[in-house]
């Protein structure tokens, strides 16, 4: 089955919308999954005929097929089946959360020893350093990039000055924001004197530059940022730059916690990749 075309009808009563087929994904994605390159750049292959489905040129969108079953090629290749991958990776300063960046500055993705094409579980800014997570399963890294699952994260908050209780019960009570009231948060003291604070907070909530907007709302600067938790899965044991991969165990949590049963059933299939765990440092 390929190139099912699915409009979108006005809708009309007693006439539900049509649905895609189970197993057929669209063909966009498929490509960039496998590496191919990213998601529009596979769309433009798709649109210039240099994708074939069991020997059938697609050239219109949208386009869907099945991974599993289906011959599909670019450019006369055979498109292989990606391995499923995860790491964990502690970003020093200055490393940024993209596949791509004009500036030339050096990017997670560069510390990563692996042949299939990956990118980063949402990001942290340039100068927040800690714990980040990097697949090529788009299903889970949506997932956890959705509001609706607030999987908690953890961070150590360096501020300037004392932060006294009061503040501390504003910041676990919740401030506003331009978005609202933030949410509660789990707030505690691990150092504390006149010139600087040290906080441990845990939030589910994922706001742009949430902690940093937060404190500045409550009068205070932060002077560093590290994520050392996200969810249970903890930094401990990997120094700035280095890595590794995720136990198995450890992805089957990230999939409960997003609920995504189907694929987990999928994911226990693979257990070559998920069971390795190796740290390395790029200098």
């Amino acid at each position: 089955m390929f190139n099912k075309r699915f409009s979108k009808p006005r809708k009309k009563a007693g006439k539900p919308e049509r649905q895609v087929p189970a197993g057929m994904i669209r063909l966009q994605k498929i490509l960039a999954e496998a590496g191919v390159d990213s998601r529009r750049k596979c769309e433009e292959l798709i649109l210039d005929g240099a994708v074939t489905v069991n020997g059938h040129t697609l050239s219109e969108l949208p386009a869907f097929a099945d991974p599993e079953t289906d011959d599909i090629r670019v450019h006369g290749r055979r498109l292989h089946k990606p391995q499923r991958v995860y790491f964990l990776f502690n970003k020093p300063k200055n490393i940024i959360c993209t596949n791509f960046d004009p500036q030339g500055r050096r990017k997670v993705i560069d510390y990563i020893d692996c042949d299939e094409r990956i990118f980063c579980v949402g990001r942290l800014d340039a100068d927040t350093t800690g714990a980040i997570l990097l697949t090529n399963d788009s299903e889970l890294a949506n997932r956890l990039t959705h509001p609706k699952f607030e999987l908690s994260k953890t961070y150590e908050v360096t501020l300037r000055g004392k932060v006294e209780g009061e503040v501390i019960e504003k910041i676990k009570t919740g401030v506003w924001l331009s978005e609202g009231k933030t949410q509660k948060a789990f707030v505690k003291v691990l150092r504390r004197n006149n010139l600087e604070t040290v906080l441990e907070i845990s939030l589910s909530q994922s706001l742009n530059r949430q902690i940093h907007r937060i404190m500045a709302r409550v009068g205070f600067k932060v002077k560093s940022l590290k994520r050392t938790f996200i969810g249970n899965i903890r930094l401990k044991g990997l120094g700035p730059g280095e890595w590794r991969h995720l136990t198995g165990s450890e992805v089957e949590y990230l999939y409960k916690a997003t609920q995504a049963e189907k694929t987990l059933k999928k994911v226990r299939k693979e257990p070559a990749v998920i069971k390795q765990a190796v740290t390395k440092r790029q200098d």
